[in-house]
């Protein structure tokens, strides 16, 4: 069995987040500088079995694009470039963001583990990727 690998990309950081092998658990992987996604995912796919890469898409409530689209369209045109034979695609990541600082005050995390950007990051791609999960199952 494989993965589906979650990608929250952004400008200075990039949350990831997992399934199981099963594909049945969503689980925050990790989150890495930007500049550094690439080299972390060959690694990560010559240890792992990943069938399919999901990749937020940033879109305002009126479907129109956002200041983030065109960094999402560029590490998109990376990801077919280094990892060609990977399916991707793009979700919804609308509201993930707040929806993840809002699991952190659930989770009864402190102020300033609530501020760890690195942390809303990964936690946003697993709801990213729970969703998805849902949205096919």
């Amino acid at each position: 069995m494989s993965r589906i690998l979650s990608i929250d990309y952004g400008l200075k950081r990039t949350g990831l987040a997992v399934t199981d092998p099963f594909q049945i658990i969503a689980t925050g992987l990790t989150t890495v500088e930007s500049n550094q996604l690439i080299p972390f995912l060959k690694d990560y796919f010559a240890k792992e079995l990943v069938e399919l890469i999901i990749i937020g898409e940033p879109k305002n409530w009126d479907d129109t694009d956002t200041h983030a689209t065109p960094l999402v369209e560029n590490c998109i045109k990376q990801l077919k470039k280094n990892f060609p034979e990977m399916p991707i695609k793009k979700v919804d990541e609308r509201y993930t963001s707040k929806m993840a600082k809002d699991a952190m005050l659930e989770m009864g995390l402190k102020k300033m583990q609530r501020r760890n950007k690195a942390l809303v990051d990964e936690i946003a791609a697993t709801i990213m990727l729970q969703e998805y999960m849902r949205s096919i199952g």
